[in-house]
């Protein structure tokens, strides 16, 4: 029996091995069982993915890398790469030296060790951008131009405190409120050491024993005086003298008269939520004209945010609406803050769970406003950057088995997860970083791209949301992905690979101009690439392939001849390109044919501005022999391509199209005629 079969379009994408049995889904008619450095196009077809574009060689001085894109205007955008102690600042993929007016070519950044780099965070507004991880002094780096940049700590102002070690007793002394609310003065009776004792269900260890404190010196500020027989609560903010002391009502007095001992409290422990002792803030986000802090080493379920526009100021204040705000998330699972996001909302990423502070859109946050709302629980990957596309906030689950879209739903008035790689989730494999790149014409999806620890490759979602396009590939190259990040529309990676036996990093930039790895482009008779010294590179020159070559140990490439073209010839490290369909599954009144074998008879490939490209391994030819041929580059081709003469039968029935010369391949579509026996 022979049938003619269609592929319209790949837009599924590569397919897990898991769903392979699944010929009812509809999905399985347009997926790919590998699809390897390819992109899927929002109009179904595919393409050889983008060579990468050499820009920097790290030598060997550093091992880890975290790249943090910082774009200050329309015309100023830079990547940051964080190294061991260092901060390399680069513009439009060039490296900006002699910074700060001296002959550094990095700035210093003494505190940031290469053991923080996997797990810090940041945000940015205008010319700042704030570095956050629990081991490390809050940072800010302040773009002052493009060669001078500012690393200092961030002026935190009124920290919050909390008791770590509460102590409450009750002093034998007298007070008097100035007033019963606002900011007031309470005055002692007396000045005096007092012999207090601490009171049952403090968390002093030597609850029940007498010790000497005294509530009116400098070290009781940041204490509390509660009354016991009534009401009234103030915190102290302001040694004045030891008998007087500045304060905060947090709960009215019932009268300003004095409170005899006895009837009052004093409690003291209370200590900076973020010190050397304590720790810092793991995460930031501006949301709503606060800057807000999602937990710290010490406090790692708790969410702050400072005062209104005053972003580095924690004053609680009186709790008026434009005061700091704070928030435990308690729940019965722990849920350790390390990611906060400022969408509609503001949206608070725990191991655990999913929160949200949810609002009307007409009610700003306020300290008696501030609820953490529990949403979904499915917990994200630490270390990993969660990334916004098109009102979702995308992440990796916990144990890095799953890309998730975090998406406030109408239907259901609440935030949903909707899983993106359930079709796919064999292509992440231990994910280390994320980064996503939103589409910037009509012809190509948002990208995300997601490194992976295990294998070095890297895991590649084209989106497209209106279309309900979610579809994988897998790009690999020599040697292995590190990190990446997006400038923009400007996509930079570190890649890792192995030069004369020892591991050497570069920071590369996928382009579309270019069809090779850590590639360079030259006009003259030859080009220097040192950082691929013993590597055998492919050669292009004037849209021509020339034969291969290894790089010698003064690192000069030579081209058989001066390019003629102003981009001259390209020198990188080739990569394979892989595509194979789905096992034939013809859709047939008799039922499944996957018991059957079956020879694929002859392929028509529909191609677009396409140079070379291979069938079941037969060279498709794309040029004829004729007069002023040779020394003549392939004229891209678009329309039909046609293999046939295949033999043998298969269980599966398979199309394979490979390419493994660096030049141009885009296929929209196949049909091929199918031969089905017993």
């Amino acid at each position: 029996m022979r049938v003619v079969q269609f592929q319209t379009n790949f837009s599924v994408g590569e397919l897990d091995p898991l769903v392979r049995a699944r010929t009812d889904l509809q999905q399985y008619q347009n997926a790919l069982e590998e699809a390897t450095n390819v992109v899927i196009q929002p109009q179904g077809g595919f393409k050889r993915r983008p060579g990468l574009k050499f820009c920097h060689d790290f030598v060997n001085a550093f091992q880890v890398f975290k790249i943090i894109p910082f774009e200050f205007s329309v015309t100023d955008s830079y990547s940051l790469v964080f190294v061991h102690q260092k901060i390399f600042v680069f513009k439009n993929g060039v490296q900006q030296e002699n910074l700060n007016g001296g002959t550094d070519d990095f700035i210093t950044a003494t505190d940031i060790t290469s053991a923080m780099l996997d797990e810090i965070n940041y945000t940015q507004a205008v010319d700042t951008l704030i570095l956050c991880h629990e081991d490390l002094q809050t940072k800010r780096l302040i773009r002052n131009a493009d060669n001078n940049w500012t690393l200092e700590n961030l002026p935190l102002k009124n920290v919050p405190q909390y008791a770590y070690a509460l102590t409450t007793h009750s002093p034998t002394f007298t007070i008097t409120p100035s007033a019963i609310s606002g900011n007031i003065t309470i005055t002692a009776s007396a000045a005096t050491t007092d012999t207090g004792t601490a009171q049952a269900g403090g968390s002093n260890t030597n609850s029940g024993s007498s010790y000497s404190v005294n509530p009116f010196e400098p070290d009781a500020v940041g204490g509390y005086a509660q009354v016991t027989s009534t009401f009234g609560r103030v915190r102290y903010v302001e040694f004045v003298s030891n008998t007087v002391m500045k304060a905060i009502v947090e709960v009215p007095f019932f009268d300003d008269s004095a409170i005899t001992a006895g009837n009052w409290e004093a409690e003291f422990g209370y200590e900076d939520v973020w010190s050397n002792a304590r720790g810092w803030p793991k995460s930031a986000a501006f949301h709503e004209g606060r800057l807000y802090f999602g937990g710290s080493k010490s406090r790692i379920n708790t969410i702050w945010g400072s005062q209104v526009i005053d972003f580095f100021d924690f004053n609680v204040g009186t709790g008026l609406d434009d005061e700091s705000v704070e928030a435990t998330i308690n729940t019965n699972q722990l849920n350790s803050i390390i990611n906060l996001f400022s969408g509609n909302d503001l949206r608070i990423f725990t191991t655990g769970a999913e929160f949200a502070v949810t609002q009307s859109t007409d009610t700003p946050i306020t300290p008696s406003s501030f609820f953490v709302r529990p949403q979904t629980r499915l917990g994200a990957k630490p270390g990993i950057p969660i990334e916004d596309l098109n009102g979702a906030t995308l992440f990796i689950q916990r144990q890095g088995k799953s890309l998730n879209a975090f998406q406030y739903g109408d239907n259901t008035a609440s935030y949903q997860v909707q899983p993106l790689s359930t079709l796919s989730s064999h292509l992440l494999k231990t994910p280390i970083d994320m980064a996503a790149r939103r589409a910037s014409s009509t012809d190509e999806s948002d990208r995300i791209f997601i490194v992976n620890g295990e294998d070095g490759s890297m895991a590649v979602y084209s989106i497209l949301v209106g279309q309900n396009v979610i579809a994988p590939s897998r790009f690999t190259t020599d040697g292995e992905f590190v990190a990446v990040s997006v400038e923009i529309s400007d996509v930079y990676v570190i890649v890792k690979r192995t030069i004369d036996g020892n591991p050497r990093y570069s920071l590369e930039k996928f382009d579309d101009t270019f069809t090779t790895d850590a590639a360079k482009t030259s006009s003259q008779a030859n080009i220097y690439v040192p950082y691929l010294q013993g590597k055998t590179v492919s050669i292009v020159r004037d849209g021509l392939v020339d034969p291969d070559q290894t790089v010698p140990a003064n690192g000069v490439v030579s081209f058989a001849t001066a390019p003629a073209t102003t981009r001259g010839g390209e020198v990188g490290l080739g990569y394979t390109v892989t595509v194979k369909t789905m096992p034939s599954e013809p859709v047939l009144s008799s039922g499944s044919v996957q018991g059957f074998k079956k020879r694929i008879i002859q392929v028509d490939a529909l191609v677009n501005e396409t140079q070379n490209m291979t069938i079941n391994g037969q060279l498709i030819p794309f040029r004829k022999f004729g007069e002023d041929v040779l020394g003549k580059s392939v004229v891209p081709f678009t329309g039909m391509k046609t293999a046939n003469g295949f033999l043998g039968f298969s269980q599966t029935g398979q199309i394979t199209i490979s390419q493994s010369v660096p030049l141009k391949m885009t296929v929209l579509g196949l049909e091929y005629r199918l031969s089905v026996g017993n």
